[in-house]
């Protein structure tokens, strides 16, 4: 690699500051300190170490670059545009954080060429880049250095190490070895409260070192010393932080060191003092033609790489392998088999808890769909979501399908989003639905990303039983089905589970999450599997001529509206019974479905051991609802149902009541 030339990238740095100033000025809002101090580190790595092309940002080997302080959206937003990413002009620079501009408040993945990750909810970006530098080892060890190569890099503040989900990600990065992963921490010393010893007296470093990190420290200022470190950070056989010592609102007079140039424009004697500290004698978002050159000239090694790498692919045996990879949706050989199995299952319509039916639905996919790769905070066993021939994934040993996450719920789905957003994986997690409150704000984040991201979340309501109240999830379906762009599913039996899974896996613009039972449920099904029923989100799942009422349920409850259909029919009280295993696709429907199905004037009763909060959207304030309304209690599942009055006995006393 060349020497450094100082007097050629202090002014690209320069211009970084200079356009993150201007933009956060022009805005009236934003955050201008951390542009500031990084710009030193920024231009260094990206002028000297970032594999990337500019003009092909979805390059698979490229490197991934995560601003997790995605609150200083201004440096990634000064660097795409300064190195020529399409669409980064300067009217976006000057339409920072206004409606339609590429350049929202922060940076958000899809919105925006050149930005990998959604960031801004700080220690997300660090923690989905874990997942990101996993799946470059994942494929690594299944298509070669020819094909998968490169590097992860972090800028990462205080806040992102503060928050918990980052002990969680670097735990996992250090134990697994992701000796790709290099985060740059901006130790700044300053967050808005003001100095962080007000909330911080932990030794960082050493916590990354006990957790298997390499680390090192260097003045952020200092480009030969960032540039040294940087290097050798790409030899390391462990992940990498670097302390990078830095002044927020570098060079700004009066602001720079405190938090006062944190998260507010630097107004505007300060901007005319700091330009006139740094020597940047240029109007409003003006970059001397000279400056620009240099930047657009330090992609060249970029590009060539990118040319290396596209006769290497073009040449390789495994470029149809490795293209069906990226493609993501369900491929052939896993649609057939999904198929095969569906029919199989209609034949022998067996009795399972619905944890046990995807289990087996697993058991057919995961030999044949090579990227699907899962895991379970520690509760493999209980979610059924390792299958008995799939490897496991450890520090120098990649080439298996599942990740022991240990109990990290947070990290896990965080790590989920960056497997996804790489690329060439598709992940499935699993942990209790009760702990999907653990896993939030990615699931969240995968859904406001477009991530096909499964939650394979089990024990789904009172009916795990005796582990109680803290176990039982009563609110979550409704809070869950409240988010946008998730599809919740939950299956009634074995037959709904596979076709769930086949719904998840074609699904490629957004998560989808399977809720599924600890109990056996029975098998309910009377069709051959030919077609899925699912799809529709519900669908009669039984009839009488002349019906009074429609019973409408979800998951385990589908058994107790059948039952309740067979006893009603003894009375000659003939219902429908409408299942509904993805109550979100259901509404989508068109209304003439919707009137096919929920035919008008029939009263509606819904059953679902959660709270109603989202039924009454089909079932009016008049329909009947037997469910929860409050917490549940430690009893045989049995018990549970009776006390809180889940039953068939209660279902028949709500039609009669109505009809």
């Amino acid at each position: 690699m060349t020497p450094l030339d100082l007097n050629t990238l202090k002014p690209m740095a320069n211009a970084i500051r200079a356009l993150s100033m201007d933009s956060v000025e022009q805005a009236k809002s934003g955050h201008p300190g951390m542009p500031m101090g990084m710009a030193d580190t920024a231009t260094v790595l990206w002028s000297r170490h970032l594999k990337h092309d500019p003009a092909d940002p979805d390059w698979h080997d490229r490197d991934r670059f995560v601003l997790s302080a995605g609150h200083g959206s201004m440096l990634i937003y000064s660097l795409l545009h300064l190195a020529g990413y399409p669409g980064m002009t300067l009217d976006q620079i000057r339409d920072f954080r206004q409606l339609g501009s590429t350049t929202p408040g922060h940076p958000e993945f899809g919105h925006t060429p050149g930005v990998e990750t959604t960031t801004g909810p700080l220690g997300q970006g660090i923690s989905t880049a874990v997942g990101m530098a996993l799946a470059e080892r994942l494929l690594n060890a299944r298509f070669g250095d020819d094909l998968v190569d490169h590097h992860t890099w972090v800028i990462a503040s205080d806040g992102d190490l503060q928050e918990g989900i980052s002990h969680e990600a670097i735990s996992l990065a250090g134990h697994l070895k992701l000796n790709r992963l290099i985060v740059l921490w901006d130790d700044n010393s300053i967050q808005i409260d003001g100095d962080t010893d007000l909330a911080e007296s932990s030794h960082t470093l050493k916590r990354f070192e006990a957790a298997g990190w390499t680390t090192d420290t260097v003045d952020g200022h200092d480009m030969e010393a960032v540039d040294a470190a940087l290097s050798n950070a790409k030899s390391s056989a462990k992940p990498v932080l670097i302390a990078c010592k830095t002044i927020i609102g570098f060079g700004a007079p009066t602001k720079s060191g405190s938090a006062s140039s944190h998260g507010a424009p630097l107004g505007r004697d300060e901007l005319i003092g700091a330009k006139k500290a740094l020597d940047w004698p240029h109007g409003a978002f003006e970059v001397p033609e000279d400056i620009r050159t240099n930047w657009l000239a330090a992609t060249e090694a970029g590009k060539a790489a990118r040319k290396d790498w596209t006769a290497r692919y073009e040449s390789s045996s495994r470029r149809k392998e490795f293209d069906q990879a990226f493609e993501g949706g369900l491929p052939v050989e896993a649609a057939k088999a999904l198929s095969d199995w569906r029919y199989e299952v209609a034949a022998e319509k067996p009795d399972l808890a619905s944890r046990a039916a995807s289990g087996k639905t697993l058991e057919h996919i995961v030999p044949v769909m090579r990227e699907l790769v899962g895991g379970s905070a520690d509760l493999s066993g209980s979610n059924n979501t390792k299958t008995p021939n799939q490897g496991v994934i450890q520090a120098d040993a990649y080439s298996g399908q599942y990740i022991h996450y240990g109990v990290r719920e947070h990290g896990m789905a965080a790590c989920a989003n960056g497997l996804s957003l790489h690329g060439g994986v598709r992940p499935y997690i699993g942990t209790f639905l009760v702990f999907a409150d653990y896993c939030r704000p990615s699931i969240r984040l995968a859904a406001l990303m477009n991530q096909p991201v499964t939650y394979v979340f089990t024990h789904d309501s009172i009916g795990l039983g005796e582990d109680g109240p803290t176990h039982q999830p009563v609110e979550h379906l409704a809070s869950l089905r409240a988010m946008p762009n998730l599809r919740v599913f939950r299956p009634g039996d074995a037959l709904e589970v596979a076709e769930c899974w086949e719904m998840a896996l074609a699904h490629k613009t957004g998560p989808s999450l399977l809720a599924l039972s600890r109990q056996k449920l029975p098998f309910v099904r009377q069709d051959d599997g030919r077609d899925n029923k699912s799809e529709w989100g519900g669908y009669v799942l039984r009839d009488a001529p002349e019906a009074k009422a429609v019973i409408l349920a979800t998951g385990s409850e589908v058994s107790l509206a059948v039952e309740a259909f067979d006893r009603l029919a003894e009375m000659r009280i003939p219902v429908r019974v409408v299942s509904v295993p993805c109550l979100d696709l259901f509404l989508e429907e068109d209304k003439a479905y919707l009137d096919e199905v929920l035919p008008e004037g029939l009263p509606r009763i819904a059953v679902e051991a959660g709270i109603r909060q989202g039924w009454d959207a089909i079932i009016g304030r008049e329909g009947g609802f037997i469910g929860m309304t409050g917490f549940g209690a430690s009893a045989p599942a049995e018990a549970l149902y009776e006390h809180f009055g889940i039953t068939v006995e209660a279902v028949i006393e709500a039609v009669k009541a109505r009809v």
